[in-house]
């Protein structure tokens, strides 16, 4: 049975039984704290939390998820993953305990020519709450072995936010792979036979001042008992198709093949090669996904998560001997298997495939410089008797050859030796103060910082009515002070830049000069007093900063403070004439176009 059945087979079951069957929501993150989503139940937070309400007091979905915490991790076995998908089925304040067991084992047990998933009975096992012998009870009503319902503590079985709000005991659902997977005795003995599928949690208790899973402070009763259960697709779709692992699924081994086919290697003749199939199918799945949700290469949050995974797929490649292009051929496949699942796939796919391949490219050209670097650096810290290869070398290879310093690791690891990472983080803090002060000095000792902070208090784009006036009335929004940033008032003299609600100047950009002119205080009887020499300066396409020299007899400015700006005031106005004919020009050519 193919993946796409199965979940569907899930969404359908509890459709019939009444459930708001939803779309997965995006993999990026609604919570400013996390990059991704992370569990099936993070859409449902806030209805499972009393916040809002739900559409429906029933509701199921198929949840697209990815963890990365562990991304070093992944290949080196076979249970790791940075991409999953959680089905799930939940009720807000509706059914309880009794019901999502019941939902549960008939779903599992109900063969496969009558809509369910066709699990022996006698090879599920159950895990429950010290406490919860009402549980257990349900568990032997609808039929399971007594011998199969074991019990385990808070550690396992209870489960909470990690904060203060909703918690209650949970029982999983394990299935039982055979002798040949190891010892008898069920979940309790080992967990690499018995394997979880499936995590119903029971929300009936409010807690408080969590320290950990197993100290926390149980408030009382919830008015509202809510259900929250999780079931592991790639899990349950290599145990439906007699598979050993989530690797040799339909949704994930399509991409094995095609890194067989680049590389001349088989699967499963070198578990060092494994390893490398394994990072190249599962970053390859997961990167295609982070990206159909608008995520782009970058260095920074989601965006250098994706290029770590874009990049430890092209390295992967590279050990398996692959030297060219990969990911034209790597990135279609992983579509073509993921498609029937998400059809939705194929709108964003051109965009997707060429940010992608954009990469993969700028990355090859970095191992291709930096890779010789490197082998030079482990050659002499070996040389000269030692297994550490400098922090100097590691920056070097970061700061004059752009290889990453992850990059960097995973390679001496592979070659027996480390890296001092203590130095090199040392020898990067170092770089990024030279660089903010070159910054500060660049924009007068104004921390570019300080602008973007002030763009986002902005309700509005700066008007700029340089088309049709050479003088304008405007108001202060802001005010940046060389050496300070952000201040509410400055007397002069000083040299300031000012953010105006209007204005005629045409900015500094483009390789044209920016007008210059004259700055008026607007007083209280509407007449103007002499203030400062003005320059426009512009930091984005809609956004003016006007660059102020106040001379000493010109007192005290404070934000809201009404100007009269005039271009060319005093001088000659060329330049301005000949910068406005071009921005008019700018205009017409963008409107037509």
């Amino acid at each position: 049975m193919r993946t796409s059945e199965i979940a569907k087979r899930f969404l359908d079951y509890f459709e019939q039984h009444d459930h708001l069957v939803v779309p997965s929501a995006s993999l990026i993150s609604p919570n400013p704290t996390t990059l991704f989503t992370i569990a099936g139940m993070v859409p449902f937070i806030p209805y499972l939390m009393g916040e809002q309400t739900p559409p429906k007091h029933r509701m199921a979905s198929n949840q697209k998820c990815v963890r990365t915490l562990d991304i070093d991790e992944v290949g080196k076995t076979t249970r790791h993953g940075t991409f999953f998908q959680m089905l799930g089925n939940f009720s807000f304040g509706d059914y309880f305990k009794e019901e999502a067991i019941h939902y549960a084992y008939e779903l599992l047990t109900t063969p496969q020519d009558k809509g369910g998933y066709g699990f022996d009975p006698e090879k599920l096992w159950m895990t429950t709450f010290t406490d919860d012998e009402e549980a257990r009870s349900m568990w032997k009503n609808e039929g399971v072995d007594p011998e199969h319902i074991q019990i385990m503590g808070m550690e396992d079985n209870f489960w909470t936010t990690g904060g203060p709000g909703p918690g209650g005991p949970c029982s999983e659902i394990y299935v039982d792979r055979g002798p040949k997977y190891g010892v008898e005795g069920g979940p309790i003995a080992d967990e690499n036979r018995y394997i979880e599928i499936w995590d119903l949690v029971f929300e009936n208790y409010e807690v408080d001042n969590v320290k950990s899973k197993t100290d926390l402070h149980i408030v009382g009763e919830l008015e509202n008992k809510n259900i929250d259960t999780g079931a592991g697709l790639e899990r349950l779709a290599y145990l439906m198709q007699g598979k050993q692992n989530i690797y040799e699924t339909d949704e994930v081994f399509p991409v094995i093949e095609a890194a067989q086919k680049l590389s001349g290697r088989t699967y499963g003749d070198d578990e060092a090669m494994d390893v490398r199939f394994r990072i190249v199918a599962d970053h390859v799945r997961s990167a295609l996904m982070i990206m159909s949700d608008g995520v782009r290469p970058s260095n920074n949050g989601r965006g250098y998560v994706l290029r770590r995974l874009l990049r430890r797929t092209v390295k992967a490649m590279r050990e398996l001997g692959v030297t060219e292009p990969v990911m034209p051929t790597l990135l279609p496949t992983s579509k073509a298997a993921m498609e029937p699942s998400y059809p939705e796939l194929n709108d964003t796919f051109h965009d997707v495939s060429e940010a992608a391949y954009g990469e993969e490219d700028a990355f090859r050209r970095t191992l291709e410089s930096g890779t010789e670097i490197f082998d030079m650096a482990v050659t002499k810290a070996k040389q000269g008797g030692s297994d550490l290869v400098s922090g100097e070398d590691a920056f070097k290879l970061h700061d004059t050859y752009g290889f990453p310093i992850e990059i960097t690791l995973e390679m001496a690891a592979d070659q027996g030796v480390k890296v001092d990472e203590a130095k090199f983080r040392e020898l990067m803090a170092e770089q990024k103060s030279r660089a903010r002060a070159d910054a500060l000095k660049k924009r007068h000792n104004v921390d570019l910082s300080v602008y973007d902070d002030f763009k986002k208090t902005l309700l509005q784009p700066i008007d700029f009515l340089g088309y049709t006036d050479m003088s304008a009335r405007a108001k202060v929004l802001g005010i940046m002070q060389e050496g300070k940033g952000s201040v509410p008032a400055v007397t002069g003299p000083a040299n300031i830049e000012v953010i105006l609600d209007r204005t005629p100047f045409y900015a500094e950009m483009g390789g044209e000069v920016g007008d210059t002119g004259t700055l008026y205080l607007v007083g209280s009887d509407n007449r103007y007093g002499r203030r400062g020499i003005l320059q426009s300066l512009m930091c984005t396409c809609t956004r003016y900063y006007h660059r102020v020299q106040l001379v000493s007899f010109l007192g005290h400015i404070v934000a809201v403070t009404f100007f009269c700006l005039c271009i060319g005031t005093g001088g000659d106005d060329s330049s301005h004439k000949e910068s406005c004919e071009k921005s008019l020009l700018y205009h017409i050519l963008f409107y037509f176009i």
